[in-house]
């Protein structure tokens, strides 16, 4: 059952309040509205900073197991490409995101910017006017990887959103994007 979009609000506003409560920290509104918008981040980011980069650091194509098969609502053995990106400005890094697109969802010109890389996934629905939503499934702060501390040069909390693209009323992808709990902080 869809929620609608003040339940929806609702719902993601209590969920940043209990994570702030039960971490015993306080967001800025900047981090909010990263962690909250169900539009673009690579547009806010745009924004705040004048455009951004993204450079890919790993691009493949895989059978989806179990588990990745369940997050884009596909089959066990679906093709799947895998994406790892970091947005940028010069070189601050700003946002590491994870994508997993279905390609048998996308049509030919997307799956091509796609492989093409170095385009956020924001500016290519933009590109193709794909009518999209999206649903965020999770807020939360984790502990950085080996990955996370390199990229960013910090060892402190991150925080994550995992959320999918809908198109059509299917999964077009699943997508986690994590920046440190420090960046942002200023607003």
């Amino acid at each position: 059952m869809t929620m609608s979009k003040n339940e929806a609000n609702k719902r993601l506003i209590e969920r940043i309040n209990d994570l702030e409560k039960e971490n015993n920290k306080q967001f800025s509104n900047t981090q909010k509205i990263l962690l909250t918008t169900d539009g673009s981040i690579t547009a806010i980011l745009d924004v705040l900073y004048g455009k951004i980069d993204l450079d890919t650091l790993d691009q493949h194509f895989e059978n989806a197991d179990e588990y990745h098969a369940g997050l884009v609502d596909v089959e066990v053995d679906t093709e799947i490409n895998f994406r790892e990106v970091i947005m940028h400005k010069g070189s601050k890094p700003l946002i590491y995101a994870i994508s997993h697109i279905p390609l048998s969802r996308c049509s030919k010109d997307v799956c091509a910017d796609l492989v093409r890389a170095d385009i956020p996934i924001g500016r290519i629905l933009k590109n193709y006017n794909i009518e999209s939503r999206r649903e965020i499934r999770e807020i939360y702060l984790e502990k950085p990887n080996e990955k996370l501390k390199e990229l960013f040069q910090e060892d402190c909390e991150m925080l994550a959103r995992e959320y999918v693209i809908i198109n059509n009323n299917q999964v077009l992808m699943w997508i986690k994007e994590v920046f440190p709990i420090t960046y942002f902080t200023e607003i």
